[in-house]
């Protein structure tokens, strides 16, 4: 069996018992990740918790040595039907060019803190590195 890296959340902030992202072969399993800032807070608006969602992701990408590129499976987690289409062009704009990574959203009733809109999580093939 290959040996696991983990990730761990950047230093400072304040997180349940869960790696932000582990390697095992060539994957890398980014965990849910919500849009909280460089402080741990998360943002009112919808388009400013996905613009935290994305840049906290690539920070983790980046740590494993992958980019947005190398994304093979997205699943992105609502909590408003209503963000699917803001969502979709903001997915598209951080995401893209095309092709994209398959992908997965759903409308859930919750997120574990009430003032998540959004969370995603996401697999990257690191083959070759």
């Amino acid at each position: 069996m290959a040996p696991i890296k983990h990730f761990a959340a950047p230093a400072g902030l304040t997180t349940p018992p869960l790696s932000f992202a582990t390697r095992v072969g060539d994957l890398l399993f980014v965990s849910g990740i919500p849009g909280f800032d460089q402080n741990g807070t998360i943002p009112d608006s919808f388009e400013a918790q996905f613009g935290f969602v994305v840049h906290n992701i690539k920070r983790v990408l980046e740590d494993a040595g992958a980019t947005f590129r190398d994304l093979v499976k997205v699943n992105v987690l609502l909590t408003h039907a209503s963000d699917v289409a803001p969502m979709n062009a903001l997915y598209a704009s951080a995401f893209g060019p095309p092709p994209y990574p398959a992908r997965t959203t759903c409308v859930v009733q919750a997120l574990p803190n009430p003032a998540m809109l959004i969370e995603i999580e996401c697999v990257a093939s690191l083959a070759g590195r």
